[in-house]
């Protein structure tokens, strides 16, 4: 049922104005219409209008310093923002300052009204204020597709509450970013912020590390340790690869969801604990809820807010940004900022980014380090690529590829050569060795968990190392394991 109300428009481009009033008026609405603060301003302190739409830049005054004035005099008059400046941080000013909802330009006029007709209906008291130190070009997420924008707003409306999230997404694609920006701009931001990774930890370990333990509860305890729930009291506990903890675990930290208590590893007093829940997996928890790995009354207590993160392919549209972020990154560091010729941005968004966006941000950082262009083309580009180990060999004819009958050391060998040629007469930047490694690493860790589909423990003993270290370099190379599974 549709609520009718007095809708005042303030946005600088006339089109728009014209829209919105068209679109308004024909479903009943009575509209007033500026191109200005000002103008918004007077109607609003005298008493009009029953809802507001406003753009964030306007030739006067901008949207966000007027908002707290609005919320102060009308506290209950929900505001719309619209903004062409479709960044995270522009979504957070828009919760903090007490928007009713933030639209990205261009928006869907259809889903406009729909919020126009639930804002009329159920209106809200604003948020909070902004903080006075906040830095809006601190971006710790970066794209402005529709896939980002839908992340965004969810994540603005989260900011305020202590709900439970649970973030699902291939690995590399930014999951603990995600949940540091729910911390970090939400109410327990003066608390800690701490992570653990269940992949990283031995399993026989995982409930020690989680609650701490007493002296003597098992070989080696000597001393009375504190555990993550402890380190994180006030804040925000980040569960990392949630998908694998071990069922014993799994049961320990239901009861903390269950009763907001703990005891610790040998310990009979139960403990009180006040922290906020994120958890983050790359894995399918109903698959493993039907094969008996993962309890399914846990699932439901952390899956209060669910958010998938979308994998690079689905936001190509977000290279060039993500790109120009990382460089300014590298800049930081020393090295030189480069751009990025259109073809060779092209061949990026062509190009399915099987690492996501940490796949993308090391290679924007060798191509800081390696290559003394200014304007970085596709035929590097086209060549990084190849020699990423992600994607079907090409033939070396006409094609600047390797021969297939190259041994290791003779492909590597030739990469060398390559970029020592690009030089010149020049060195390359220090650090050559490391850079080198990372480059046969993860073509080979990645063969080794699509030979075993996916089987770490197999895996491990087929590379001769430890599981832990090579937990440890699936996540830091960002080999996605999925994917290695599914051959």
């Amino acid at each position: 049922m549709s609520v009718h109300g007095n809708i005042l428009v303030a946005d600088d481009d006339a089109a728009i104005r014209t829209v919105l009033n068209q679109a308004l008026s024909r479903v009943g609405h009575e509209v007033r219409v500026t191109s200005n603060a000002s103008t918004l301003w007077r109607w609003v302190s005298g008493g009009e209008g029953d809802l507001v739409i406003t753009d964030v830049v306007m030739p006067d005054e901008n949207a966000f310093d007027l908002l707290p004035r609005i919320k102060k005099v009308r506290p209950d008059l929900p505001v719309i923002v619209m903004s062409a400046q479709n960044t995270f941080m522009t979504a957070i000013r828009a919760s903090e300052t007490g928007a009713y909802e933030y639209l990205p330009k261009p928006f869907d006029l259809t889903e406009l009204l729909n919020i126009v007709n639930r804002a009329l209906s159920e209106p809200r008291r604003g948020g909070g204020e902004l903080r006075a130190d906040e830095q809006p070009d601190a971006m710790p997420l970066v794209g402005r597709s529709h896939a980002m924008q839908d992340i965004y707003r969810m994540l603005a409306r989260m900011m305020q509450t202590d709900l439970t999230v649970m973030i699902s997404g291939e690995s590399g694609t930014g999951k603990e970013l995600v949940a540091r920006a729910l911390h970090e701009y939400g109410r327990r931001r003066n608390g800690p912020f701490v992570a653990i990774n269940m992949a990283a930890i031995p399993r026989d370990l995982i409930e020690s590390e989680l609650f701490g333990h007493e002296k003597g509860a098992f070989t080696g305890a000597q001393n009375r340790s504190s555990g993550r729930f402890e380190q994180a009291e006030g804040g925000t506990l980040f569960l990392d690869e949630i998908g694998d903890m071990p069922m014993e675990a799994q049961t320990r930290l239901l009861r903390v969801l269950q009763q907001g208590e703990y005891t610790t590893v040998g310990g009979r007093t139960p403990i009180k604990t006040d922290v906020r829940i994120v958890a983050a997996t790359n894995k399918d928890l109903r698959t493993a809820i039907n094969q008996g790995l993962f309890r399914e009354d846990l699932f439901y207590r952390l899956n209060v807010v669910p958010l998938r993160l979308p994998p690079l392919r689905e936001r190509a549209e977000d290279i060039p940004d993500l790109v120009r972020h990382f460089f300014k990154q590298a800049e930081k560091e020393g090295l030189q900022v480069k751009r990025i010729s259109p073809a060779a941005y092209d061949a990026m968004k062509r190009y399915p980014w099987p690492g996501n966006v940490r796949e993308l941000e090391n290679l924007v950082r060798r191509l800081a380090a390696l290559y003394p262009q200014e304007e970085i083309g596709h035929e590097i580009i086209e060549a990084e690529l190849r020699t990423s180990g992600a994607t079907a060999p090409v033939s070396a004819a006409g094609s600047g590829g390797l021969p297939d009958d190259l041994s290791i050391g003779q492909a590597v060998e030739h990469y060398l050569q390559r970029h020592f040629a690009s030089f010149g007469a020049e060195l390359p930047p220090p650090g050559l060795y490391q850079r080198i490694l990372a480059e046969v690493e993860y073509p080979l860790v990645l063969a080794s968990m699509t030979a075993t589909r996916g089987n770490q423990i197999r895996a491990a003993e087929l590379l001769g190392v430890n599981r832990n270290t090579l937990r440890k370099k699936i996540r830091e190379l960002g080999v996605n394991v999925y994917r290695a599974s599914k051959g």
